[in-house]
């Protein structure tokens, strides 16, 4: 039996240990920041003194986030964007820079499409998938770097997943741009190095996360039971355990970090495929319920050659 390890609902790394200080008068816009990853990453870097930018599609949940985060006294604001769109993209950080001094200091490449297609995509499942999830993230780069070429300690990272790095049924659309997403993070970091900007991207595992959620129907004991047993750690991610990881590749303690790709899979990547393998019982060859084997000696080889009638 292995231990049984409960989910946190915020990282071991207290938030209370850099409220109000990491980010204190940085501009930072969170696309897909309305719910999911993304909504805890616009929680943790407001906690820590962000003015954060919401950049969603989701004009009714993406509203209510930055309202209720501005009534507990932080400084967050919505912006319907559709990342796909560049139009939309380049006209919302221009609001942002212009609303904070011309100023935009960290981005986060979140938003995504969610549809798992194989052999049976049609080329608006490829464009659908594709928009969103790769050129949407270059859309948003193109339109940050005149504010953050001009700018010191800034930042980009971008959200992958283990989709990139597994094979998985059915998936090619989508693990194709989340491959596609750690390939470009290396580029955009040898092409912005020089301006000292910084990207790199996390890939995360299995998440609790609407997307999770709605595969196992809102039953989290079930997500544990299931999807968490192909991690390490037997269970699924909190959003805020990956969003502890995009606020630390953001940060100044992570200076020397660039081009780099993350695993906040909770051991998913690092587990064979035989998972958790054969229980120890079962596996030894000196098991009590298997009988020994008790190896010959030389003397007992000659004594039954001696008596063996054929020899």
């Amino acid at each position: 039996m292995y231990c049984n390890m409960s989910t946190p609902e915020r990282p071991i790394l207290d938030d209370e240990i850099t409220k109000d200080k990491r980010f204190k008068d940085r501009v930072v816009i969170v696309t897909g920041g309305a719910s999911g990853i993304g909504r805890a990453t616009v929680e943790r870097f407001a906690n820590d003194g962000a003015s954060v930018a919401i950049f969603d599609i989701d004009d009714v949940i993406g509203p209510m986030v930055a309202e209720d985060l501005t009534k507990s006294g932080h400084k967050v604001t919505f912006l319907k964007v559709d990342v796909a769109n560049k139009s939309e993209c380049l006209e919302g950080v221009v609001k942002v820079a212009e609303a904070n001094g011309w100023a935009v200091h960290h981005l986060v490449n979140n938003a995504a499409y969610f549809d798992w297609k194989g052999l049976d995509a049609e080329r608006e499942d490829w464009h659908n998938t594709m928009t969103v999830n790769v050129e949407g993230y270059a859309n948003l780069v193109q339109a940050c770097y005149p504010y953050m070429k001009t700018g010191k300690d800034c930042t980009i990272v971008n959200v992958s997943g283990n989709s990139a790095h597994r094979a998985e049924p059915n998936r090619w659309t989508y693990s194709a741009s989340k491959g596609a997403i750690v390939s470009m993070t290396k580029c955009m970091a040898l092409d912005l190095g020089q301006d000292g900007i910084r990207v790199n991207c996390v890939s995360s595992a299995s998440v609790w996360s609407p997307a999770v959620s709605s595969v196992v129907f809102g039953d989290r004991a079930e997500s544990q039971a299931t999807i968490g047993q192909v991690h390490i750690l037997q269970r699924v991610a909190m959003p805020s355990e990956v969003a502890a990881a995009i606020t630390f590749l953001s940060s100044r303690d992570a200076s020397f970090f660039t081009g780099a790709d993350i695993p906040v899979d909770g051991g998913h990547s690092a587990m064979s495929p035989e998972g958790f393998g054969i229980p120890k019982d079962d596996y030894l060859l000196n098991d009590k319920k298997k009988s020994p084997v008790k190896e010959k000696s030389l003397e007992d080889e000659l004594r039954e050659a001696a008596t063996d009638p054929d020899a």
